[in-house]
């Protein structure tokens, strides 16, 4: 009896001292996988604030919105007449307007460009647009630069319109400053410079030597607002106002007062609103503007308001 007990403490024993050396040497492996979980990962990348706006422009103006790498883009903005003949030719719709067609490419991350025309003056324009910070954790805002030259190629018979070939070249610049608020409400300003080649101006007499009056300046300094506010998931109210800030000697331009409703898809945004701008380029807007938004007084003549025009633009886009 004694034999057989001994006989069976032995395996116990053995088996008793097995786990022990298996628990020690699981603790021990444990113990280098916890090692290697500390070790620091390398810090996220910030993202970036997506849909700031739901378009690359509101009504006239552009935003700090650039398409992603590989978006193609057709644009076509339309301005009707005047509303200040009524029913006369229904609100402008039936007066004389001016049409543009533009397309945009985003070649790589950032960048876009593009070439329009417009119906006045047969304006052809080219752009480019850049990102240069997105707003996101690292930084409260977004920041885009715009640039434009455009060329009036309309007919010029014994040079009537132009003297030299350059007057017909015109030049923007603009740095936008975006934020997204919440997720209904995103604002934007911009400040921007316009160049135009040639100014109207004369000849005049200052005692006895002749002095070149200028009418015009070559630069346009210039200020803009614009906000989108989310009013469902498709629909948004646009606003957008632009002050011209450089004051000629004569033929200043007049401010622009826009609002509307935007309706946006996931290829395609339509904008219907009222404003003063119907040049359909940026650099013609701030420098040539004769519509004027709020009536006034000038040297105790009324000059009238209200010179609005019904206008839409309409965006599609493709990824490839």
């Amino acid at each position: 009896m004694k034999n057989f007990i001994n006989k069976n403490k032995r395996p116990l024993v053995s088996g008793f001292c097995f786990m022990i050396v298996l628990l020690i040497l699981g603790n021990t492996g444990y113990g280098q996988d916890s090692t290697a979980a500390v070790v620091p990962e390398p810090p996220a990348k910030p993202r970036p604030v997506k849909n700031t706006f739901a378009s690359d422009q509101i009504i006239d103006a552009q935003t700090v919105m650039v398409p992603v790498k590989g978006t193609f883009e057709a644009d076509i903005q339309h301005r009707f007449g005047s509303v200040q003949n009524g029913y006369e030719d229904l609100w402008g719709i039936y007066g004389i307007a001016n049409i543009r067609f533009g397309f945009l490419y985003t070649p790589i991350d950032n960048l876009e460009i593009g070439f329009g025309l417009a119906k006045v003056n047969m304006l052809w324009d080219g752009s480019a647009k850049y990102a240069l910070i997105k707003q996101s954790s690292q930084y409260p805002v977004s920041v885009t630069y715009y640039g434009n030259i455009a060329v009036k190629t309309v007919k010029n018979p014994d040079n009537v319109l132009f003297k030299y070939e350059s007057e017909r070249w015109s030049f923007f610049n603009e740095l936008m400053i975006a934020r997204k608020i919440n997720e209904k409400l995103s604002v934007q300003i911009g400040f921007s410079i316009s160049h135009q080649n040639s100014v109207p101006g004369y000849y005049t007499k200052v005692d006895t030597s002749n002095v070149v009056f200028k009418e015009q300046k070559f630069n346009m300094y210039s200020f803009s607002f614009c906000m989108r506010y989310k009013l469902t998931e498709g629909t948004s109210f646009i606003f957008n106002y632009e002050q011209p800030l450089t004051a000629w000697a004569t033929d200043n331009p007049h401010p622009n007062f826009g609002f509307g409703l935007e309706f946006n898809t996931s290829g395609h945004t339509f904008q219907l609103f009222a404003d003063n701008f119907t040049l359909l380029n940026t650099q013609q807007n701030a420098m040539y503007n004769a519509n004027n938004p709020f009536g006034y007084t000038d040297n105790g003549v009324k000059v009238p308001g209200g010179q609005f025009h019904i206008g839409f633009n309409i965006t599609r886009l493709w990824n490839f």
